[in-house]
């Protein structure tokens, strides 16, 4: 079938866990783009099983800080009844108030830039106690910076992400791409570990300022961070990228 669009015969590589490409790759498709799908890691349960998780939410907490997508779900699936959880909510962005959302949960706090540092400047200072709920190997700067304005923090594992290894023909499309999109620090890593640094596609875009730090790290020349750091920003800055 012949694609049509914006982005017709541009070959893009996705690098997200399988579960989580399906939005990604419908928007790609949606402007005609090929998506060449390369997961490079896969969400997996904390190594407790969630046991860390489901003690630091009973007795709900006064708040909840989830920094991901992945972390919200987890933390809806610790608690008994989360529409009747006396905690407030606090987010990093709307992919992570999205997932609470459509359990019924209304975030109470969400910086207006959907990153760690902005939650952390418009928290609210107090002294009771804090749960943040985050990716094994995450960053703390959430939990440092809450803790700095009086909070009792429980900084959790509620989640991990393992490396998975492409294989060769996937790496073999992606090298002859035209553009890869990283939606993680992870992701940068795990993909120069399996295929190299020659095997980057010209235009890259990652997803937010932490994740092109890693690249940049790493020596490869991000092409676009959207200004807001969502998948439909994401996308919008490809086409930008990728316009003749």
């Amino acid at each position: 079938m012949k694609r049509v669009g914006p982005l017709a015969g541009r070959r893009v590589v996705v690098t997200r866990a399988t579960e989580q490409a399906g939005d990604l790759v419908e928007r790609l498709q949606i402007l005609g783009a090929e998506p060449i799908e390369v997961p490079l890691i896969a969400v997996v349960d904390a190594s407790d099983g969630g046991a860390a998780l489901r003690a630091a939410l009973d007795p709900p907490p006064e708040w909840i800080v989830v920094t991901s997508a992945n972390g919200a779900a987890r933390v809806l699936d610790a608690m008994l009844d989360p529409n009747r959880a006396s905690s407030r909510f606090a987010v990093v962005g709307p992919m992570t108030a999205s997932v609470l959302e459509r359990a019924g949960v209304e975030p109470d706090l969400i910086p207006t830039r959907f990153v760690a540092e902005s939650l952390v400047e418009v928290f609210p200072r107090g002294s009771g106690r804090v749960v943040v709920a985050q990716a094994a190997g995450a960053r703390s700067v959430v939990a440092d910076g809450v803790a700095a304005k009086g909070w009792h923090v429980d900084l959790v594992e509620a989640y991990r992400t393992i490396p998975v290894a492409p294989t060769p023909e996937a790496l073999a499309a992606a090298k002859e791409s035209d553009a890869i999109l990283f939606t993680s620090a992870s992701t940068v890593t795990s993909f120069l570990t399996a295929a190299g640094a020659d095997a980057v596609p010209p235009v890259v875009v990652c997803i937010g300022p932490i994740t092109a730090a890693a690249a940049a790290d790493a020596g490869i020349a991000v092409t676009a961070v959207p200004e807001e750091h969502t998948i439909p920003a994401m996308v919008a800055a490809l086409a930008d990228a990728l316009q003749p």
